[in-house]
């Protein structure tokens, strides 16, 4: 068990709105309800529960973005062969919408590949896309590009990726496409493919046409925020400036990838400076939202990591007392957030499939034979 005290200074957030203008954007919310989902923007905060999502608004002093969401439910996370699900199993029941084996990647238990949400939306003609503030090859984003018995084979994943079709991706993970055993330069076979490959989130933002693969690290993004900065809402920025250019739309699946981490580790500050910054990201896909009606914002996780509680706290000192359960995940139901167009399917207690099978049904698409055993 461990115990962590986070000073109030620590973090510093922009002041709310004022009373009017979060009165507007609740009346812009309830009325998309009514709307036809033309895009989605699925983000996934990996490890992230209820307490630290109430670790953080306690640190954070101001209310989180996530507060902003029109509809709230739960969902049960367990995989097709265990209780406590891995990543794997977990993001393949967001990315598909059927159980699995843990460690599976984009696989039915009986190792047969099922098709994505991602690769629906592609065959319907929108856009997809993948950001990550892990490689882009870990296991929550090869869930939704690729199809792999071992979430380990990140090589393999790579290979998946450059064939996915995806319109960007943005993440770390250079090595498994350039310092490779087999000595292949996926790099160069994306550049076959009319990708533009870069290696700094200043780059990728000055992407404004065409396909983008941008890999910002030989594996994961910094830990520190520090050293890691804005790069996540500038990733999103990235990806919508290309995004966009769809006129039927686009699916992007968005990763908090190192709240996981945090957990792990049962560090509390570094678990709650994440999903701070997590909320970063999702209030500017909540302001984009409200700027495009059609608009589809959910944010969820994939599991709980560490079993972790709050036993005291402080608003005004921006202080929590946390402590875990566990340096693993655990089965404990998690958090889905909705906001904008078709929000209002969200609420409730379901399994973790079920907000594919949701998205599915908003975006009008029809699951083929691969979608069951």
């Amino acid at each position: 068990m461990k115990s962590d005290s986070l000073l109030l200074g620590t973090f510093r957030r922009v002041k709310p709105a004022v009373l009017h203008g979060v009165i507007a954007l609740a009346l812009a919310s309830v009325a998309a309800a009514g709307e036809p989902v033309k895009n989605i923007i699925y983000l996934i905060g990996d490890g992230m529960g209820l307490a630290h999502v109430a670790a953080a608004a306690t640190v954070s002093k101001t209310p989180l973005s996530l507060e902003r969401c029109t509809a709230i439910g739960l969902s049960k996370t367990h995989s097709a062969s265990a209780w406590v699900t891995d990543s794997a199993a977990g993001g393949t029941a967001l990315s598909s919408g059927y159980k699995t084996t843990n460690g599976f990647i984009g696989m039915h238990p009986d190792k047969t590949p099922g098709k994505t949400l991602l690769e629906y939306a592609r065959d319907s003609g929108k856009a997809i896309g993948a950001v990550v503030t892990c490689s882009i090859t870990h296991a929550t984003p090869g869930a939704f590009l690729a199809h792999r018995e071992s979430r380990g084979s990140q090589e393999e994943i790579a290979e998946d990726i450059v064939a996915s079709g995806v319109d960007v991706f943005i993440g770390g993970g250079r090595k498994f496409f350039e310092e490779r055993k087999d000595g292949k330069n996926l790099s160069e076979a994306l550049r076959a493919k009319n990708y533009k490959v870069v290696y700094t989130i200043d780059d990728a933002l000055q992407t404004t046409s065409g396909k983008l693969g941008a890999l910002l690290a030989p594996d994961a993004l910094p830990k520190s925020i520090e050293d890691r900065g804005d790069v996540a809402e500038k990733s999103l920025a990235a990806a919508l400036n290309l995004l966009t250019q769809n006129q039927k739309g686009f699916v992007l699946m968005v990763e908090g990838s190192q709240i996981d981490w945090g957990a792990h580790k049962n560090h509390a500050e570094w678990t709650i400076s994440e999903v701070i910054d997590f909320d970063k990201v999702v209030r500017k896909a909540m302001d984009f939202a409200d700027a495009n009606p059609g608009t589809l914002v959910v944010v969820t996780a994939d599991h709980e990591t560490g079993g972790m509680t709050l036993h005291g706290g402080n608003f005004e000192k921006g202080t929590v007392e946390a402590k875990f359960a566990s340096g693993g995940h655990t089965g404990i139901m998690v958090p889905v957030y909705a906001y904008g167009a078709g929000s209002e399917k969200f609420s409730g207690i379901y399994e973790n499939t079920e907000i594919f099978h949701k998205m599915m049904g908003l975006l009008q698409l029809k699951q083929d034979a691969s979608g069951r055993p």
